[in-house]
């Protein structure tokens, strides 16, 4: 079985920075990508960043310039660091990740828990 564990959300005044962890343990053959998503009240899930295997990036415009992605492949673990935090930026984020399980032949989706990101004075 794969699991997905995040931590570190919380409250945070505007311009306030939080560091998110997202890290992946089971029976993992490889990891395609790991991110995060994030969905506020009344909206619909989206996605906020993503790493592939390969090392490559994207964020959603709303994010660029204020956060950051790092991973520590020895650990399946990746981290969104998140500086000069808006008002806006308050939702439940989850992480996931597009991995190939060992018995299996392609990747799939695994998610994390949801971890509260509130942005408040």
């Amino acid at each position: 079985q794969v699991q997905v564990v995040e931590s570190g959300g919380g409250l945070v005044q505007p311009g306030g920075s939080l560091r998110l962890s997202c890290a992946a343990s089971g029976s993992i053959f490889s990891i395609n990508a790991m991110g995060w998503y994030r969905q506020a009240p009344g909206k619909e899930r989206e996605l906020v960043a993503r790493i592939t295997e390969g090392g490559d990036t994207n964020f959603a415009d709303s994010v660029k310039g204020r956060f950051t992605l790092s991973r520590d492949n020895a650990k399946n673990t990746v981290y969104l660091q998140m500086n000069s935090l808006k008002p806006e930026d308050t939702a439940v984020y989850y992480c996931y990740a597009v991995i190939k399980g060992f018995g299996l032949g392609w990747a799939r989706d695994y998610w994390g828990q949801g971890t509260q990101v509130t942005v408040s004075s």
